[in-house]
């Protein structure tokens, strides 16, 4: 009888368990489901999503439009262009290379390329891998709008940009760097005496199975591929054209969801190098000064809630895309779009955080102080990377501005700790000395701030300007050879998008001068003695630079 009783005990702890258990998948997919639906519309460009766990798929879902022309559904399957997620498997193709023996990380460029002008410095492949070489890179370069449509060697597209002033010497600075990437697909072809492309195909696609995987074409046809758009003043459009030969090593492979879990498992499970060879690709490295960048080779380093975490995000004409990897939650989330538009970091940040169990949801952290708890800590804030923030109380609420910026509204979680309503970035205060001092987080990222005497800039007014006269600044004006700002217009809003550049509204504070709240910088109209609109001003950085209507 006390066996029986026993089973049944067990049973109903199991049935208990076993309901528990999906309930919380129901709970933990349909919150995800909320997320990406707010986010990505029914009849707009869209996203294919997956997240797993352990190795195993516990969500994979698809939103929105793979194709708005054919008004075909997005769906799991289909294949976008990844972007700078291509760096992972550059920097694995190089780590392969050094097991071989083929090379070192601490080769010198020249041994590549001779001719190559390094000014006197030591430029090795580790400052390529980790955005530390200095060389310029060039898709910063205003005349890489000029050139993106040509179809180039890797050698003969390296002479476009290795004539540049470098930006700072070897090891001195992290800046993130297109070119040092396209330099090691030219080394991996030097290397191994056969194509980047066939590299690629060869020693990864093949090896693991990633049958919906490619080095990227516009020409060649890809079963399930998703169209990329671009959306201005408010309407879609396709996608700037880009020749694939020069994202090249630095961001043309395409993928889709599945084959990215294949990958992911095989770089856990050591399928291409030695745990000891790809633990180089995740330590978090440091400058000649030794501060960390929070970058290995390929991947960047970062957390969320406390817990580490290892990702990267892709952009090119037409795709967006994000991947995060929680090493000790074995999890993996990867995100896809198809529009420039329509950036899935952050909410492929949230659905980490929700898979991990570290919910950023603050509505339920949140305090109430005292006008005096919230008025302690207003005030202008210098920080060591020469940014200037405000403080601001208005009506209960505090605000924080960077200077040129909007306001935006900070929560209190405790008597000195605010966040954004995103729960990623957040200020901890305190008071040293009787001057008051902040830490600013941005999840991995800090950057100390000190109270100074400033006041906040009174914010500018924004006023309504007719559509009938907004469509007169519609066209692109060139500010310098290749480099295009290209004005839209939508109703009463205006658009501005430079090349290679996201596109921003611009806000009204005259019927011919807008200005910008993301960045401080300022736009003016003018017209030639018919009163046809031929020209621009763009203010920017202490400078005014004149653009002419082409």
């Amino acid at each position: 009888m006390k066996k029986i009783l026993k089973l049944r005990f067990f049973k109903i702890i199991a049935v208990c368990f076993f309901t528990v258990s999906i309930a919380t998948a129901q709970s933990l997919e349909s919150k995800i489901d909320k997320l990406l639906t707010e986010k990505f519309k029914t009849n707009e460009t869209g996203v294919a999503a997956l997240v797993a766990k352990n190795g195993k798929v516990i969500y994979r879902k698809a939103f929105g439009k793979a194709n708005l022309e054919l008004d075909v559904n997005m769906t799991p399957e289909n294949i976008f262009e990844v972007g700078s997620i291509t760096k992972q498997f550059t920097a694995v193709s190089i780590l392969m290379l050094l097991e071989q023996g083929k090379l070192k990380l601490d080769d010198e460029i020249t041994k590549f390329i001779p001719d190559y002008p390094t000014q006197g410095k030591k430029i090795t492949v580790h400052h390529l891998l980790t955005h530390t070489s200095g060389i310029k890179s060039y898709t910063s370069m205003s005349s890489f709008g000029s050139v993106m449509t040509k179809h180039e060697s890797p050698l003969k597209f390296i002479d476009f940009f290795k004539n540049e002033p470098m930006d700072f010497d070897p090891g001195e600075e992290y800046r993130y760097n297109n070119s040092g990437y396209f330099i090691l697909g030219y080394i991996v072809e030097k290397v191994s005496g056969i194509s980047y492309p066939k590299f690629i195909e060869k020693n990864i696609f093949k090896k693991i199975a990633m049958n919906s995987s490619y080095y990227g074409s516009h020409t060649k046809l890809i079963k399930n591929r998703a169209a990329g758009y671009q959306k201005r003043g408010g309407a879609y459009s396709n996608a700037q054209y880009i020749s694939l030969t020069l994202p090249y090593a630095a961001g043309s492979i395409m993928s889709n969801v599945d084959d990215m879990l294949k990958w992911q498992k095989a770089i856990r499970n050591n399928t291409f190098v030695k745990k000891e060879t790809i633990a180089k690709a995740f330590k978090n490295y440091t400058l000649n000064n030794g501060k960390k960048i929070n970058y290995g080779y390929g991947w960047s380093i970062n957390e969320i809630g406390g817990v580490r975490t290892i990702e990267h995000g892709g952009a090119i004409p037409g795709y967006l895309s994000m991947g995060i990897y929680v090493p000790s939650e074995n999890t993996y989330v990867i995100l896809f779009s198809n529009c420039g538009c329509n950036s899935p970091t952050g909410v492929a940040t949230e659905i980490a955080a929700l898979a991990i169990g570290k919910s950023l949801n603050i509505k339920d952290k949140k305090v109430s102080l005292t006008k005096k708890q919230l008025n302690k800590w207003v005030g202008a804030y210098k920080f060591d990377n020469e940014v200037v923030r405000y403080i601001t109380l208005k009506e209960g609420q505090l605000f924080s501005q960077r200077e040129g910026s909007q306001k935006i509204k900070i929560y209190p979680i405790s008597p000195n700790k605010f966040t954004f309503e995103d729960g990623f970035i957040s200020y901890h205060f305190s008071m040293n000395n009787g001057k008051k001092e902040t830490i600013f987080k941005n999840r991995i990222n800090e950057n100390k701030g000190v109270s100074f005497d400033k006041k906040a800039l009174k914010e500018k007014k924004e006023i309504t300007v007719a559509a009938s006269i907004l469509k007169k600044y519609v066209g692109k004006y060139e500010l310098q050879p290749g480099f295009v700002l290209t004005i839209s217009a939508k109703g009463n809003q205006l658009f501005a998008q430079a090349t290679g550049q996201p596109q921003f509204e611009l806000f009204a504070e005259t019927k011919t001068k807008f200005f910008l709240k993301v960045v401080p910088a300022s736009v003016e109209f003018h017209k030639d003695n018919k009163g046809v609109t031929n020209s621009l001003t763009l203010f920017q950085g202490g400078r005014a630079m004149k653009a002419l209507r082409k």
